[in-house]
């Protein structure tokens, strides 16, 4: 039996022919270690395209480059991606046509930005680009994310006040109303019987809210999951516009870094198509092959339902100049200002709102805790 380190079966297998013997059967290993744990096996581009274009301005060939970043690598499925990558390239074979092997470290836009400067040999511009590219992505992802933070916090903040009310306070409530349980109104003997019982188990409370948090966190993060509520936000009318921007956004800076990277129109829309939603993604196909036939790519976007009113002029100054690589840039900044703008009006809505149904909670929470004192002091009389 050999044990090997690799990133899938067929790296096992390949690893094993290399060595001059034959695969029988592949199983993977049951034993448990620190980095299973401890990283996604996500190979990390965006500091790949880093410290690559620092090798390559130091002076470093392109090998050298990759070899030197594998030495240092200490994750080893990273290590074996640039590892298939060096050889590769020892092979013979061009960048891209390595980066096209493995197609789960490098995305099919990342390779044909590569392939189109491989002609001109200007490998550096083209990374550059795409780091770009990254982080003007990244941007917007970051807007979205701060505005979600607060909320978030407030809903933790008025989790805990919640718990503590149920689980301390009300508890010692029920004592003094033991002696008249039978006069309490049901709902305030409901809020009673639940405080109760979470204050008699409340570590089992606090495992179990922890495991479905644990376990709703692992659902929502599912592929089909993300699908489904994308597509039930899709229905509404006010995010599902601003989803819709967005999309566009994205789609006009891959446009734009495309074409800025001398990929033809036809095949740049081809390739940013992969971005879109289905429904937008069929309407981006239809554009391509209109495009195809000979109409303008303003024409052909409105024609389609992929632009909006400003991204329309815009692309028509564009093709007026034939800075069309420029002007995909212009449109998504002027989407992005837009959608931030959106993200930065709702957030301020709906922090309030959601402060004033917290309280509301509280507040009833309290009100049933009272009403009893209140009946006894007006049976009193």
């Amino acid at each position: 039996m050999l044990a090997l380190d690799a990133a899938d079966e067929a790296d096992a297998d390949r690893q094993v022919r290399a060595r001059g013997c034959n695969v029988l059967s592949l199983r993977r290993s049951n034993s448990w270690s620190l980095e299973r744990f401890t990283s996604s096996h996500r190979f990390p581009l965006a500091l790949f395209n880093q410290e690559l274009l620092a090798l390559l301005g130091a002076g470093l060939t392109l090998v050298e480059s990759i070899e030197a970043l594998a030495e240092k690598e200490a994750q080893s499925s990273t290590r074996t991606t640039l590892d298939r990558l060096i050889e590769q390239l020892r092979h013979g074979r061009t960048l891209s046509q390595a980066m096209q092997e493995q197609p789960d470290a490098f995305p099919v836009l990342y390779v044909s930005t590569v392939r189109a400067t491989e002609r001109t040999g200007d490998l550096t511009h083209a990374l550059q680009r795409y780091v770009a590219y990254e982080s003007q992505l990244e941007v917007v992802r970051k807007k979205v994310i701060s505005a979600l933070i607060y909320p978030v916090l407030l809903m933790a903040a008025g989790s805990l006040v919640l718990f503590f009310l149920l689980g301390y306070v009300i508890p010692r409530f029920s004592m003094v109303y033991d002696e008249v349980k039978g006069n309490l109104p049901l709902v305030s003997r409901l809020l009673l019987q639940l405080g109760t019982f979470i204050s008699a188990h409340g570590a089992m409370v606090v495992l179990g809210g922890l495991g479905a948090i644990a376990v709703l966190g692992r659902v929502m993060f599912t592929r089909t999951t993300r699908r489904w509520i994308g597509a039930k936000l899709w229905r509404v009318p006010a995010i599902g516009r601003r989803m819709r921007l967005y999309q566009l956004a994205r789609f006009y800076r891959t446009l734009g870094m495309l074409l800025r990277g001398g990929t033809a129109a036809v095949a740049a829309l081809d390739m940013a198509a992969g971005l879109l939603s289905p429904t937008l993604r069929l309407s981006a196909e239809r554009a391509r092959e209109a495009i195809r036939e000979g109409r303008m790519i303003s024409e052909a976007m409105e024609l389609h339902g992929l632009t909006t009113p400003v991204a329309l002029r815009m692309l028509r100054v564009g093709e007026r100049s034939g800075r069309m690589d420029d002007m995909m840039d212009r449109i998504a900044a002027f989407l992005d200002e837009e959608i931030a703008r959106w993200v930065d009006w709702f957030t301020r809505l709906f922090e309030p709102l959601l402060m004033a149904f917290i309280g509301l909670v509280i507040g009833a929470i309290v009100i049933l805790m009272y009403m009893p004192v209140f009946e006894l002091a007006g049976s009193i009389q």
